[in-house]
């Protein structure tokens, strides 16, 4: 795997991290400078409004943790090194086990990411997010 592709997919694996440790505002900050397109809003968003949603809507527990594992799988990365961009799809399976709910896969789904290399670092422009495949029980996830 080339050094684009080991550091493209670390971006991956970096935000499922930062998510399950309860880290929003970190996940939040790996997209600060993509567009964000999520099913229920008609307009593109950018970090700072992907970060008030997960705040509303995801529900950490006293451990400071969603109780959560995102496990990022399968991703097809395209680059482009002349131009400093690349493309990746990858599939995502969220599981949660709680005091409540034993564990079990509560979502599942796909993102389509698009990345721009900058001073020889990747990083995200654009996420997809309105992939969602498979529903399971959200309530002990999310709030509301």
């Amino acid at each position: 795997m080339s050094t684009s592709a080991v550091q493209i997919c670390n971006l991956l694996y970096r935000y499922a991290e930062c998510l399950d440790s309860g880290q929003l505002v970190e996940a939040a900050e790996l997209f600060r400078h993509a567009r964000l397109k999520v099913k229920s809003h008609s307009d593109f968003l950018d970090y700072t409004a992907l970060l008030e949603i997960w705040q509303q809507r995801i529900k950490l527990y006293p451990c400071g943790t969603p109780r959560t594992r995102h496990v990022i799988s399968n991703p097809i990365i395209n680059i482009d090194q002349p131009t400093g961009t690349a493309t990746a799809r990858s599939c995502y399976t969220v599981l949660q086990a709680t005091d409540t709910l034993t564990l079990q896969p509560i979502a599942s789904g796909r993102y389509l990411d698009e990345f721009e290399r900058i001073d020889g670092v990747w990083r995200f422009s654009f996420r997809d997010y309105s992939h969602l495949d498979m529903i399971g029980d959200l309530r002990g996830h999310l709030l509301g």
